[in-house]
């Protein structure tokens, strides 16, 4: 196999287990504050499960973040 198609077929690869992980990141996301903010589902949210669950996902994103760069810096560290 020559080397573009090797690296064609890993960046592939690469993109893949990145949707993936954002795919399942989300789904986490909304289980854990849909669970947490809305206690007696039904056709719609309300305007206070509406701000809980927004909070909730904001909250939980910007965590995901730090923990992200946090490791990535971590990560170039021990690399050099």
């Amino acid at each position: 196999m020559d080397p573009s198609k090797r690296d064609d077929i890993l960046n592939q690869a690469r993109q893949e287990i990145a949707l993936a992980n954002a795919q399942m990141l989300l789904q986490t996301v909304a289980d854990k504050c849909f669970r947490k903010c809305v206690y007696k589902p039904g056709t719609s949210l309300d305007n206070s499960e509406q701000k809980c669950v927004a909070m909730c996902m904001d909250r939980y994103m910007d965590a995901w973040d730090l923990t992200a760069k946090t490791y990535a810096s971590r990560l170039q560290r021990e690399m050099s």
